[in-house]
């Protein structure tokens, strides 16, 4: 599905301990294929990313960003004029913070099946090394796009046909400790509203409750639990929400006992429409844990099969080691009686 570039803006921000430097394009810059590309890649790239917040503008916080994004696009602010303003917004909330950024900050009014997005991005700059026909060794630099930390996405549809969902407004909430999200927060001028996390954990428990009470056998509930994570698994490579309603397609066999229904009986906490967080519903088909040198990885659907667990004794018992893992095991116990 093609993107329709509508307007693209690139700053220079650099920030280096107190003092942050913002030099900025002069114009917009001029919509062309190569443009359209490098925009569909960066919108892939958010979608990809994992552990978003989500938020809108409040009332409580600085407006500027929404004002001037207001005004633009009721024709009283030109595009590089909003970002201008925003760019203000962006240099003085960062002074506020110890960490240090540099790179191109990029504002994109983007178009992606019949939805108008504001994306707003601070890509890193990476050095490339490469051997020139001389044997010479050259560099250039690129956008680091794979490891953006600091964007936001603005869903204009929906910011003017549900504002009141709170959640029009997405964000990556960054690496831990550096408070990236409440950096973006501040700057956006907005408060967070729904959490993914905490929606896909109810959501979880509403569907194992359910699979209890339906009496499913343990190949039924595997299948079903596979089906709802496809699902899950599409909706956050699209960007797109879970929906209460398909996911009861994708759970219900018959008509006696939706799950839609089953959920508003029980009256769990859970929205109609919600992000997902991948992490947790990956819950639902693998178990996975780390610790003390031991990292261990293996579908839900092996367990009392193949992995039989020992809550007593506190013991994992597999049977049909992975062949790698075989191999290494056969030629370390080789080497040790030698």
């Amino acid at each position: 599905m093609a993107i329709d570039v509508k307007k693209l803006v690139v700053h220079y921000v650099d920030k280096k301990d107190d003092d942050t430097q913002i030099h900025l394009r002069n114009d917009e810059m001029a919509v062309n294929e190569k443009v359209a590309v490098f925009i569909e890649q960066l919108h892939h790239a958010y979608n990809g990313k994992p552990g978003k917040g989500y938020c809108a503008f409040s009332g409580d916080k600085n407006s500027v960003v929404a004002s001037a994004m207001q005004s633009y696009r009721n024709d009283e602010l030109g595009f590089w004029h909003m970002t201008e303003q925003a760019t203000t917004v962006l240099k003085e909330e960062l002074n506020k913070y110890a960490f240090n950024e540099t790179g191109y900050l990029i504002f994109c009014h983007y178009q992606y099946v019949a939805t108008d997005y504001m994306l707003i991005a601070m890509i890193n700059i990476k050095e490339h090394y490469s051997i020139t026909s001389e044997l010479d060794l050259a560099s250039s630099r690129h956008l680091d796009i794979s490891r953006m930390q600091l964007a936001a996405r603005i869903d204009l549809t929906a910011w003017d046909t549900q504002a009141e969902d709170n959640r029009y407004i997405s964000f990556i909430k960054g690496r831990a400790g550096r408070k990236v999200a409440d950096f973006f927060l501040d700057f956006l001028g907005c408060e967070e509203g729904i959490d993914p996390k905490q929606q896909s954990q109810v959501m979880l428990s509403a569907v194992e409750d359910y699979l209890s009470e339906q009496q499913f056998d343990k190949s039924e509930k595997d299948d079903l639990r596979k089906q709802v994570f496809d699902y899950c698994n599409d909706c956050v490579t699209t960007g797109e929400d879970a929906n209460v309603s398909e996911l009861s397609a994708t759970l219900t066999k018959g008509d006696d006992n939706p799950f839609e229904s089953f959920c508003k009986e029980q009256s769990y906490d859970l929205e109609e429409s919600f992000p997902v967080d991948k992490k947790t519903v990956t819950s639902m088909v693998k178990f996975s844990g780390l610790g003390g040198g031991v990292s261990i990885s293996f579908e839900r659907k092996h367990l009392g099969e193949r992995v039989m667990y020992n809550d007593a004794t506190d013991t994992l018992v597999i049977k049909g080691i992975p062949p790698n893992l075989k191999d290494q095991l056969q030629r370390f116990m080789e080497n040790e009686k030698e």
